[in-house]
């Protein structure tokens, strides 16, 4: 889509009608709190403007708002007038659409304007059967009507009023709408030759050969059959194959908060991803090298040292906590620095002890005895903790009841079992099962599930999750952690790994290189970055992602190490791969550098050091191996041992 907003509430006349507006080329962007700053801490857009409004004589007070066909990309969404069993309107809505559909069923069409009319011309039909006007409203928006009918009566509009088009009696068929953006003929020729079809709902595929990845987005169509006009985000564009590239169009629209909207003609997109993370593994992994780190033996002893401090915790009384989410993070940096002492610095034995104490405490989890277990809601299709249910407070544990944050609480869970499972294959048999419900609940590949959703958490169509679950939010869903959304996507790979499930592996791997480039478009801002408001992409990191704003703080704070280390955690082996290089050296320099990092209190305080490793692997490794290193700059969710391999392992102990 284009920048849209649907409106359902009632106007001075007493009608519920569906209004939408498109941003044309550029949207009316607000900021603040400071709008003269540089960087501004957030952008929103103005909801409440109705260019054009789907309305009809038949529906008023008591009318209701249904929706139905939810798919992984699309919904149908249904105006039904009062003691009405079937729909007036039905708005058949899909990630992408270049028209904004109305399917009449024979009541009489209004189409509104919160913004006035200052003309309406009826224009020659540009095919058989398709009625075509050319709307211009007093904010100077081109905007083209089509409609389509299901019989010969075809459609009359009158001008009732400045805020009012009106039919002269039911109309049973399709009113399209979509804004032409400068008004430019060649556009509205494009738009004429895809007028009559509209998209019903989208099926994704994909394929893996080799290092290289391609997915492809397929809709359905209703309609006349014409080709489909669709709107590509900016990193569809950059990575679509030729086959693809070819029915890219000029016309563009603002998007809401991921930059310019690209309409391509055509049922079906591919895109390609070349540079898939098929050589990233469970070690620390740099970009510029192409195998493993050796790391000195003085690391080595270095990693053991610490290992047989950290190994020697409490395993089990960190992690039976409250929260999945916090027992998720200590399975898995215990199951981290286990890895760093056994294969990374070579001690197995005491890896191995570790390793004991940490599969019992896994154990509370895959027999569901921990505080509060899981189980199978079965409205939305999903496990969810029975914390809600016992406390009756819906966000404790971040809202996980409610499937919020789902692949971020998971993602530690199957990190921590695919390097359980690596160290010790024998492991895997029973807990196999337990894991990959994980997997199905946030990331389930599969339609012919009868269990889970398709894909809830990762959107395929944006190129990352969402960490929203059903809670009202009235700038819609958000992220606010991209780093934690790629440990989910890493997980998967590993675990897939571990397990021997090569379709997994590449899903993870294919997931990662779309987030990669998703990443880098909208949320980890380059000084070039052309999505985001040239006054906003000075915060480096968008901080919190809405689908109508960003804004640059956290859920907890304002603080620089919490809104950009917010998406540092956890470093683990991929970050490499979705921070690059540029972006990582720019924020540092933003924030941290000059000694500035070092002011900063706490755990984060070693996030931030661990994230230097990307690009200062030597600084990062001398200062968590300094003789008079305080553990206190450990986060609770961390290991210095894991830390000290992480350094090390990208050349910081040579």
């Amino acid at each position: 889509m284009g920048h849209e907003r649907f409106a359902h509430r009632s106007n001075s006349k007493g009608e519920y009608p569906i209004g939408l507006l498109h941003g044309g080329a550029k949207c009316e962007q607000v900021f603040g709190p400071n709008a003269t700053a540089n960087p501004v801490e957030y952008y929103v857009n103005p909801v409440g403007i109705q260019s054009l409004i789907f309305s009809a004589a038949e529906l008023g007070p008591g009318m209701t708002l249904t929706t139905d066909s939810l798919t992984p990309f699309s919904v149908n969404a249904n105006l039904v007038s009062k003691d009405a069993s079937t729909p007036a309107i039905t708005l058949p809505l899909v990630q992408g659409i270049g028209f904004i559909t109305a399917i009449y069923h024979s009541v009489t069409p209004f189409i509104d304007s919160s913004i006035f009319f200052r003309t309406i011309t009826p224009l020659s039909s540009p095919k058989k059967g398709v009625i075509k006007y050319k709307i211009l409203l007093e904010d100077g928006t081109t905007w083209l009507l089509y409609a389509t009918a299901s019989n010969s009566d075809g459609l009359a509009l009158t001008t009732t009023s400045s805020t009012r088009l009106q039919a002269a009696g039911p109309f049973k068929g399709t009113i399209q709408i979509a804004e032409n953006p400068g008004d430019v003929t060649s556009q509205e020729r494009l738009y004429d030759t895809s007028s009559g079809a509209y998209a019903t709902s989208a099926s994704l595929s994909s394929s893996i050969d080799g290092s290289s990845g391609s997915y492809t987005l397929s809709w359905a169509k209703g309609g006349n059959g014409s080709p489909l006009v669709m709107f590509a985000l900016p990193h569809h564009v950059q990575s679509m194959a030729a086959s693809t590239t070819a029915g890219k169009t000029a016309i563009q629209l603002q998007t809401a908060v991921k930059g310019l909207a690209t309409a391509v003609i055509g049922d079906t997109w591919t895109m390609v991803e070349p540079g898939l993370p098929t050589s990233i593994g469970f070690a620390p992994w740099d970009p510029s090298s192409t195998s493993k780190q050796a790391i000195a033996a003085a690391a080595q002893q270095k990693i053991v040292t610490a290992g047989s401090k950290e190994l020697a915790q409490d395993m089990d009384a960190q992690s039976n906590l409250n929260s999945m989410y916090y027992s998720g993070k200590a399975l898995s940096k215990f199951t981290t620095a286990i890895y760093a002492v056994y294969d990374l610095a070579g001690d197995v034995n005491l890896a191995n002890v570790g390793l004991d104490k940490l599969k019992a405490a896994f154990a509370r989890f895959s027999s569901n005895t921990q505080r509060f277990p899981l189980v199978y809601e079965s409205a939305w299709r999903g496990v969810v903790s029975t914390a809600s249910y016992t406390t009756g407070d819906s966000g404790v544990d971040f809202g996980i009841s409610y499937y919020n944050d789902h692949h971020f609480h998971w993602s530690y869970f199957i990190h921590a079992a695919a390097i359980i499972g690596y160290l010790d294959p024998s492991w895997v048999p029973a807990n196999k099962d337990w894991v990959n419900t994980l997997i199905r609940d946030a990331a389930n590949p599969s339609a012919s599930d009868p269990y889970f959703p398709v894909s809830r958490s990762f959107d395929w169509y944006s190129g990352h999750s969402w960490a929203k679950g059903l809670f009202d939010s009235s700038d819609g869903k958000d992220q606010e952690s991209s780093l934690e959304d790629a440990l989910f996507s890493y997980a998967i790979k590993m675990w897939g790994h571990t397990i021997g499930d090569s379709a997994m592996e590449a899903r993870g791997n294919l997931m990662l290189a779309v987030q990669k480039r998703a990443f880098q478009n909208y949320f980890l801002m380059e000084k070039g970055n052309v999505n985001q408001p040239a006054n906003f992409i000075g915060n480096k990191v968008t901080g919190i992602m809405f689908e109508n704003k960003c804004d640059h703080v956290t859920y907890f704070g304002n603080k620089p190490e919490y809104t950009q280390g917010i998406h540092m955690i956890p470093i683990n082996p991929s970050s490499g791969y979705t921070r690059n290089q540029a972006f990582t050296k720019e924020e540092w320099a933003t924030y941290f550098d000059n000694g500035r990092v070092d002011q900063v209190e706490g755990g984060w305080r070693g996030i931030l050091y661990s994230n230097l490793a990307l690009i200062d692997a030597n600084a990062a490794y001398d200062w968590f191996s300094g003789p008079d290193f305080d553990n206190k700059f450990v986060d609770d969710g961390a290991s210095l041992t894991w830390y000290l391999a992480l350094s090390a392992g990208m050349g910081g102990a040579v």
